[in-house]
This record gives structure tokens, C-alpha cells and sequence, in this order.
């Protein structure tokens, strides 16, 4: 299992043949690297289940007026992409580090976020445009010159992509969503059950991928369409009363509803569900041809909430019926906005 750590500079072997690349790019990198580790300071590096490095990325905050783009960029918070590379496997794998530069852009509040990139790596460019980065200028450097790109964390696009992990609380439906403890750790691993504030420090998931697939068997998921919000309910793990075992985790935003009988064939089928589900190739063909789980979602998972709230809470607080179906339901936008302040959601996620 690949596994993404956070880790101090003077753990990371940069003798490992993933920097080769970034010594050839920059001839600066093992001094800039040493400079790091007598510093203390930290990156996330992903490692494949051989111990050996297959991505990496270093943040850094900065202050002011940055003067070494063309243009500059203006007075205020940066987040810095100082260094990202990371051997491509299929998208998700570049996704897991845009996650985590968004949690940390949110985290420290920053106005925007750049990095600057070389034309050759054009993947990577295309990946961060996914994601509302807009080529906005250059920087001349030994090395060559890199593009710059920038993304605006106040400017709203409307659009769930170039918006996230910001959601628009205006105009779209609510819903609550119950996904089973064995599911849910498996597919919202930042979500955790804990009863401590989220760290994004500490946390070393491994599969942190922005969007997820899901199926099931709740008639009420076809009505939901593309920016509906969902709050994601774990229901009970067994080790006690649902009323204070079941509580909601993870706020996500529907990108599409499909149902399993828009695919004429289980390839199709498998393309389409295999890349973000999490479930195996046997569990999806074995899905498919059962109909089991007619209805399958695709949402971003834009945060986790930092206090989880138990089922009690949410029927004597929050106003949920007790008596309701709990699997799916609709919630109104004032229920949504308590759950969002009894989860301590932070309020930069939200877009009004």
C-alpha cells in the first residue's frame, strides 16, 4: 500500500533515484535540500510499498509582495508550492497532493496559491488548471524560465471544480448520507472516527483522492444533481448505541448521479466506477451484474469536519427526526448551517 507521510527533510533520502529529475532541473536542489533539513523543516513525500519515493511536495507560506514573478504578485498571504513532482500513475495520485495543498491553504488562510511549473511538465500543469490554477506570468531563473501559476482562494468560478474544496451554500439541496464504517474508512480517510481536532499535519492517509464514486441502494440518491451538498453519516461500527455510535464526518458536493442501467456493458460500467470507487474490480462486476446498489454518486470530498456529532445530538439539537429514514434524507439549509457550526467547519470553506 503507498502511503503519503509528512516528514522532516533530514528523514527523506534524497539519494533516491525519484530526485534525480529535480537535480537535473535545478542545480541548486541538494543545496536547497540540506538547507531544509538544517532547518527542520518538513514535506510530504509518497512512498511506494518498496520504501521507495514516487512523489513529493514542499509548502511554504509567504508574506508581502513576491518580486521574483513577472508580474509580481501583490501584497498578501502566498501559499508557495515551492517543490511538486510526482511519478504519474493515473490522476489520483496527483490529486492527493492537491488536497493536501488546500487543506493547508485553508488552514493557514492564504489569499492564493502558486507554484511555478517548466512547459515540459504539462501533465501537471493541466492537473492544477483542474483546479482553478490560471497561468498568470513567468519566472526567469538559471535553471530556465518556468510558468507561474496562481489560484485566487476569494474569487467564486460557480463552478465545483475550479471552486473546491469551497462549496456553495446558496441554491442547492442538502442531504444527509449514511455510508457503512467499513466503506466509510476506506473512502473518506480523513474522516476518521476520533475525538480530537483534524490534524493535517499528522495525518498519513493513503487514499486521499479529491473525487470519490459510491453505490447503493437509497432510492431518495437519484434526485440529488451536480453542486447538492452532502454531509456524509457513518452509521454505527456495533460497540454501542447507534444514538451515540452513528455521527456525521465529511462535508462533499455531488458532481453527478448515475444510475447502473445507463451502462450497456460491465466494461463501460468498470471505466467509469473503477478509477474513484472504493470498491475492488470483483465487488463492482459482482455489483453490476447483481443491481444491487442501482444508484452510484460521484462527489468531491471537501472537508472533514473537525468534531464529529453523534446521531443524539443531531435528533435533539440539530431537529432530525428520529422516526425518519436515516440512509438518505434531505435536510433544510438551517439544519445544514448547524451541523456546519457543531462540526467546526472551518467558515472559509463556505461560499455564500
Amino acid at each position: 500500500m503507498e502511503n503519503l507521510v509528512y516528514q522532516p527533510f533530514s528523514d527523506i533520502n534524497i539519494n533516491d533515484n525519484f530526485f534525480a529529475t529535480l537535480k537535473a532541473d535545478y542545480q541548486e536542489f541538494p543545496q536547497w535540500f540540506a538547507k531544509k533539513a538544517l532547518a527542520s523543516e518538513c514535506a510530504y513525500v509518497l512512498y511506494n510499498p518498496m520504501g521507495f519515493i514516487e512523489g513529493f511536495m514542499y509548502l511554504k507560506v509567504e508574506s508581502g509582495v513576491i518580486t521574483d514573478t513577472t508580474p509580481n504578485l501583490p501584497n498578501g498571504m502566498h501559499l508557495k508550492i515551492g517543490t511538486f513532482k510526482f511519478d504519474a500513475a493515473g490522476t489520483r495520485r496527483g490529486e492527493r497532493f492537491v488536497k493536501k495543498v488546500f487543506d493547508h491553504a485553508i488552514k493557514a488562510n492564504v489569499d492564493d496559491v502558486y507554484v511555478t511549473i517548466f512547459d515540459k511538465h504539462a501533465h501537471l500543469i493541466s492537473l492544477m488548471q483542474l483546479y482553478g490554477f490560471n497561468v498568470i506570468g513567468s519566472k526567469s531563473t538559471p535553471n530556465g524560465i518556468e510558468n507561474v501559476l496562481v489560484r485566487n482562494m476569494h474569487q467564486v468560478h460557480n463552478n465545483i471544480m475550479a471552486d473546491y474544496p469551497k462549496f456553495n451554500i446558496r441554491g442547492n439541496k442538502k442531504y444527509l448520507m449514511s455510508i457503512y464504517p467499513d466503506f466509510h474508512t476506506r473512502m473518506l480517510p480523513d474522516s476518521i472516527l476520533n475525538n480530537e481536532s483534524h490534524d493535517i499535519i499528522q495525518d498519513v492517509s493513503h487514499t486521499n483522492s479529491i473525487h470519490k464514486i459510491y453505490l447503493c441502494a437509497m432510492e431518495l440518491t437519484a434526485d440529488f444533481r451536480p453542486g447538492d451538498i452532502i454531509v456524509t453519516y457513518r452509521t454505527s461500527d456495533g460497540a454501542g448505541p447507534a444514538r451515540y455510535r452513528s455521527v456525521i464526518t465529511s462535508v462533499c458536493v455531488v458532481e453527478e448521479y448515475r444510475n447502473i442501467g445507463d451502462f450497456t456493458t460491465l466494461e463501460s460500467f468498470l471505466s467509469y466506477a473503477g478509477s474513484y470507487s472504493v470498491f475492488s474490480k470483483d465487488e463492482l462486476t459482482d455489483f453490476y451484474r447483481s443491481k444491487r446498489y442501482p444508484h452510484i454518486i460521484q462527489f468531491t470530498y471537501n472537508t472533514a469536519m473537525t468534531k464529529r456529532v453523534i446521531r443524539d445530538r443531531l435528533i435533539n439539537e440539530v431537529g432530525l427526526s428520529e422516526g425518519a429514514y436515516w440512509g438518505a434524507m434531505e435536510i433544510s439549509d438551517n439544519q445544514f448551517n448547524h451541523m456546519l457550526d457543531l462540526g467546526e467547519v472551518d467558515a472559509s470553506f463556505i461560499i455564500n
